[in-house]
């Protein structure tokens, strides 16, 4: 906040009041964000300290109808130098969102500003790139001649959090929906303005139609939320981010769209920005209340946002604006509890939080009317994509080297405290937890696909009557599946991760495993001497068959290890993560043929040779 510099088309109203607080100077010239707000009052303070703190110049906000103080807040932001408050006077006929963006489009601080983003006011900005800064990322993006990033929504959900809390939402809220998830995919984008050129638009700016035509399209290049170029075609049209476009490695506009179920309830009963007739219902719920994932990345930005959230209310009628909003809504809280209505909402929203992410409809479903789309499109957006799609096909795909994908997550795992939805893996129950599971892996689980090529082969691999000893067990599904398909085997499982034990013992508990004498759970861990404990299980256990998962059991580590009593040894997931590129047959052993060494390495013990 370096610069008091006045922004370019501001009112007579803007830092009438001298306040130690300044606007930020940005090196890429005016950014300013464009917001619609109605009944905001206790979210107004944090949302603007986190986007003064993240770098944007300028804030313009429309309000209309407010009854709990959100335009007087703004109005003093404005008094104070922080922030433009505009009447968003609504014309019959028109929703409130539209009527803003109309407004704005001739608001002179956003006419003459570098850069503009529309975005609502439960959704917050998050930065990974960099210093977690819109200059940085800016920087970043101009250096690929680009001149807009297209930032997808990241669905966050109410946590299990039911009451009322002053805390703020980006430190409350700290649970998301998968980034797999498509239903999620909403947009909103930052960009390049030129008021001649562009209409504003909720999701993404339309190009104006006498400029169609002309070179302008050419010169755009926007960026993904993980700094890649987008596909053409969303030049034209487009309001979410599609499987080839998604990206999440820079940026991600984070949806707060339910928060707590008290937050909601004060919602539900004050109306929304588009009118929507009964817009928050159980279904709303259901669709926003995301949990699956834990995303602390907005943690970065606590220490400066709270600073200026401590310099904003240092003002005495900010302070004053700011407390009177939330005691109003927790006065109108205190009534709503007092009513069957808030009893019956808070029972609805509860089952509506128990319904799995598979079985979330976002909206009936509607076939793509390819022959309406075509006939409003533009001949040039129907020649570009045309194009696109010829080069994309008459592409040569570009030889990579197959590295195999793990499929849990890595690092200190901790399951989902409930088990949610199970699915039927080959002849194994298996939980969608995304917290245990990689992203990539959650669709397989749930389309019962859960390392089928393993499944499939191990079985029928493994020799008759084997003592089976798995280093690096994970969660037990190889070895649940391979005794549940071959009654002769016996196994040991070990596993050092702790999440992981956690998840094999659910596992187990679905598919009534008990461990017993020829099921076994040892509780031996390798830590940091691999080469001795595996020898001490080894010569515990006496294998005919190795199947080694963990990727401490180095090619170094195995060379070592006593093999005498082994005929089959077999390596596969994490070690294969980390080992793929060695080419090494152990001693004594011979590869067998017919696997995926992608997936699975497998040997076989050398043939004795007879004497002569």
């Amino acid at each position: 906040m370096a610069s008091d510099e006045r922004p370019k088309g501001a009112s007579a109203l803007w830092g009438s009041i001298g306040f130690p607080l300044k606007r930020h100077r940005s090196p890429h010239g005016q950014v300013t964000a464009v917001s619609m707000m109605k009944d905001e009052g206790p979210y107004v303070i944090e949302w603007i300290a986190h986007h003064l703190a993240i770098g944007f110049t300028d804030l313009v906000v429309y309000t209309n109808d407010c009854s709990d103080g959100t335009d007087s807040m703004l109005i003093r932001l404005e008094e104070l130098g922080l922030c433009h408050h505009r009447r968003n006077d609504i014309p019959e006929g028109i929703r409130p969102q539209p009527s803003a963006l109309n407004y704005a489009q001739a608001e002179p601080v956003v006419q003459q500003s570098d850069w503009v983003m529309v975005f609502d006011a439960d959704e917050f900005v998050s930065i990974r790139y960099g210093d977690g800064t819109l200059d940085d990322m800016l920087t970043a993006t101009k250096a690929q001649g680009a001149n807009g990033v297209v930032i997808t929504w990241r669905i966050f959900g109410s946590g299990g959090v039911v009451d009322w809390s002053r805390a703020p939402v980006t430190e409350q809220y700290l649970w998301a929906a998968p980034t797999t998830w498509n239903k999620g995919w909403g947009v909103k984008t930052l960009f390049a303005f030129d008021a001649a050129k562009w209409k504003l638009g909720i999701h993404r700016p339309k190009i104006k139609a006498k400029w169609v035509e002309t070179e302008f399209p050419d010169q755009i290049k926007w960026l993904n939320g993980s700094g890649r170029e987008m596909e053409d075609y969303f030049k034209f049209r487009g309001w979410r981010s599609i499987t080839r476009t998604v990206g999440y490695d820079w940026v991600q506009l984070n949806h707060y769209a339910v928060k707590s179920v008290d937050s909601y309830a004060i919602r539900k009963m004050r109306g929304n920005v588009n009118n929507k007739k009964d817009k928050y219902n159980s279904d709303y719920w259901s669709l926003q209340d995301r949990n699956e994932v834990r995303d602390d990345t907005m943690l970065r930005y606590t220490e400066r946002r709270n600073q200026i959230i401590a310099q904003l209310l240092q003002d005495p009628e900010l302070k004053r604006l700011h407390f009177a909003a939330l005691e109003r809504a927790e006065s109108r809280l205190a009534e709503l509890r007092q009513t069957e209505a808030y009893h019956a909402l808070v029972a609805d929203l509860a089952q509506a939080s128990n319904v799995p992410i598979t079985q979330i409809v976002a909206k009936p479903p509607q076939a793509r009317d390819k022959e309406k789309i075509a006939a409003l499109m533009s001949d040039v957006e129907k020649r570009r994509g045309a194009k696109a799609k010829t080069e994309r096909a008459a592409q040569p795909k570009d030889p990579v080297e197959m590295v195999p994908m793990g499929s849990y997550n890595h690092g200190d795992l901790v399951p989902m405290p409930a088990i949610g939805e199970v699915f039927q893996n080959h002849s194994m129950k298996l939980p969608d937890d995304p917290q245990i599971f990689a992203a990539h892996v959650l669709p397989l689980i749930q389309a019962g696909k859960f390392e089928r090529g393993l499944a499939r082969r191990l079985p029928v691999a493994l020799q008759p009557n084997a003592r089976v000893l798995e280093l690096g067990a994970a969660v037990g599904f190889l070895a649940g599946h391979c005794v549940n398909m071959r009654a002769d085997l016996t196994w040991v499982l070990q596993e050092d991760n702790a999440g992981l034990c956690a998840m094999m013992l659910r596992v187990c508990a679905l598919n009534n495993l008990a461990f017993s004498e020829r099921f076994v759970f040892s509780d031996q861990r390798l830590g940091d001497n691999a080469l001795t404990v595996a020898q001490a299980l080894i010569a515990l256990h006496r294998p005919q068959v190795l199947l080694v998962g963990d990727a401490r059991i180095t090619p170094e580590v195995l060379d070592h290890l006593p093999t005498a009593g082994i005929d089959q040894l077999f390596m596969y997931g994490r070690w294969l993560e980390s080992h793929h590129a060695a080419a090494h047959t152990p001693p004594a052993f011979t590869a067998l043929e017919g696997f995926d060494t992608n997936i699975l390495r497998g040997y076989r013990r050398h043939a004795a040779i007879s004497p002569e």
